[in-house]
């Protein structure tokens, strides 16, 4: 059952682009436009396909440690 929104109400944010499809963004999955494009998102997260990068390992002259 869908809701009917009051056309007098002001949303908190204005619809944005999903990053993955394009689509308008919806409320429930935002910044995504659905769970799909949000379900897509994480598995690249989890799967690091996105990575952080760190600070940079700092290596002996020697080259690395053999203990």
């Amino acid at each position: 059952m869908t809701e009917k929104k009051p056309e007098n109400i002001t949303p908190l944010r204005p619809p944005r682009p999903c990053p993955e499809c394009g689509k308008p963004s919806a409320r429930e999955t935002y910044p995504f436009c659905s769970k799909r494009c949000k379900d897509i998102d994480l598995n690249r997260w989890l799967s690091g396909a996105y990575v952080i990068p760190g600070p940079p390992l700092e290596e002996d002259e020697d080259g690395p440690s053999s203990e």
